[in-house]
């Protein structure tokens, strides 16, 4: 009985691997399709995203029964009660990558970021991916180090984010107020999908230690062998 109990634990672990692998693949491709003004992908991923929001209720349901048979406590009550939350951080994610392709269809045939953006925009999408690649690591590895790292990573997110304000802001946007309304929504897609890769590698820091990671510090090893000490 306790073996097909971790066995469900684990499986769990397993869902939530799997979403962040589907949405950090998600955010990469609405990337493409965003730059591309490619229609046929943009459907295939705001079809996809069906997968992401079955695979988070299946979650939740195991998780909830599991709460119900097994009772768990301490460390696995800890597994359970955050893996729901970091359920919800990737069903988030993959709405957000699903809003960069619906963004590329309603402009389609037309491109929804100006020419002089693009590599602004490719750079945010390249970023949303590694942060989730990373994230997806983290739950597996369960390392509070590369948990606490990615919040650190975020910080060329929130860069990103301001350069493409700079350009909305410069008295040469030549661009229009449609566009100008894209490219904000746009930033704001990025920066949330970022911030979501933060909040569950921030959950797997409070799995593990028990804290928050706002309130976790690491331990510093003592210096040794050292010169003259």
């Amino acid at each position: 009985m306790r073996d097909a109990y971790h066995e469900e634990l684990d499986s769990i672990g397993d869902g939530l691997v799997e979403m962040a692998r589907l949405v950090g693949s998600a955010i990469g491709r609405a990337t493409t399709a965003i730059l591309d003004s490619d229609l046929k992908l943009a459907e295939s991923i705001i079809e996809a995203d069906k997968k992401v929001d079955d695979l988070q209720h299946d979650l939740e349901a195991r998780a909830i029964a599991l709460l119900a048979r097994q009772q768990p406590v301490a460390t696995d009550l800890r597994i359970v009660v955050t893996s729901l939350r970091m359920s919800a951080d990737l069903e988030r994610s993959g709405d957000l990558a699903q809003h960069v392709a619906k963004l590329a269809r309603l402009r389609f045939p037309e491109r929804a970021v100006p020419h002089d953006l693009h590599s602004t925009v490719l750079e945010m999408g390249q970023l949303a991916q590694r942060l989730m690649a990373k994230a997806a690591e983290v739950i597996i590895t369960k390392d509070v180090d590369l948990a606490l790292q990615l919040e650190q990573d975020d910080d060329e997110m929130d860069l990103l984010h301001r350069t493409l304000f700079q350009h909305l802001l410069d008295d040469k946007w030549k661009h229009g107020i449609e566009t100008a309304v894209d490219v904000t929504l746009l930033g704001r897609y990025y920066e949330r999908f970022a911030d979501h890769a933060v909040s569950v590698a921030k959950r797997v820091v409070f799995l593990v230690t028990g804290e928050h990671a706002d309130d976790f510090t690491p331990e510093i090893q003592p210096v040794t062998g050292v010169e003259g000490a």
